[in-house]
């Protein structure tokens, strides 16, 4: 059974504006999937009907073979969600707020207590458990959420942007835990971001959105391939031979940027520049990255995203 299914998703709110356009996607159960684009392409509206809080336009969906709209409850149980702002009572304590929403999952205190604070310790936050939230920083607010939705053991974790306002070290550890969900627990994670770099470190999957439409899903490798940028290969030379002057551009003192189609061609690139009498100091081949392949699809500059 799929962990998602989107059938032709359409959702367009009162007033006509459209925020998702015909998505179709499937996602397997212990997938990491990015779903990718700027601000307004569609992401958190797509979550809201994963989740059952807006019913679709059109289309359909299923959340291992549930309809949101139709068993909200079914699909919460089986769910956690962790958004761009934590939001939960500032007059608790870290430890009792997880033992409040233990109780709204069905969990007993004594169970809702256990988890809890071994999530804390997970979270890095077991000296706070007692803190109350007022005095939380945004990390550890954003970790305590984190923790929050994982209280119930969920099969599919939805988290649109989680790392927002968060600073590297805190965002860092949140990447680690959801990486180690997916391995170690075979939870599905559905991740809604803007950060490109982000998703490309942590996804085995990724759908790009923009204005409400999928442009394209697939793995690194398979976008790499549609886009078909090819490589670049970036050199650090003594000086740049003339039988690559017509090809190579120059990023600065001896660095040079040369496209090429595929690796194979870079041995035989290093001997001819070395019978050439040049030295080489550096030789990297870099392919399209995701932020790269965006771009390519949507022809946006990359400032806009």
């Amino acid at each position: 059974m799929n962990a998602v299914t989107l059938d032709h998703l359409s959702k367009t709110y009162p007033g006509g504006r459209q925020a998702v356009d015909s998505v179709s996607l499937t996602l397997e159960p212990g997938e990491v999937f990015g779903f990718l684009g700027p601000n307004g392409a569609g992401k958190t509206t797509t979550v809201k009907l994963l989740n059952g809080m807006l019913t679709p336009t059109r289309g359909s969906l299923r959340v291992f073979g549930l309809d949101p709209a139709a068993a909200p409850e079914k699909v919460h149980a089986l769910s956690g969600v962790v958004t761009e702002h934590a939001q939960m009572y500032d007059h608790l304590t870290g430890l009792d707020n997880l033992i409040f929403y233990g109780a709204l999952f069905g969990l007993d205190i004594p169970e809702s207590r256990r988890r809890g604070q071994k999530l804390l310790a997970q979270m890095e936050l077991s000296d706070a458990e007692n803190v109350k939230l007022a005095a939380y920083s945004t990390g550890m607010r954003q970790r305590l959420s984190l923790a929050r939705a994982l209280l119930h053991r969920p099969s599919i974790l939805f988290l649109d942007e989680p790392t927002s306002g968060l600073d590297p070290e805190s965002a860092q550890k949140v990447h680690a835990m959801i990486r180690r969900l997916a391995a170690e627990q075979g939870c599905t994670v559905f991740l809604c971001t803007h950060q490109l770099r982000y998703a490309q470190e942590i996804c085995t999957r990724y759908g790009l959105m923009e204005e409400g439409r999928l442009l394209a899903q697939g793995t690194l490798e398979s976008l790499q391939a549609r886009v078909g940028s090819g490589i670049t290969l970036k050199l650090r030379l003594s000086s740049l031979p003339a039988f690559l002057e017509k090809r190579a551009v120059s990023l600065g003192e001896h660095l040079f940027a040369l496209p090429i189609r595929t690796e194979n061609e870079i041995p035989e690139l290093v001997r001819q520049i070395a019978a050439d009498g040049k030295d080489i100091f550096h030789v990297q081949a870099e392919l399209p990255t995701l932020e790269d392949i965006y771009f390519a699809l949507t022809n946006r500059p990359k400032e806009t995203l």
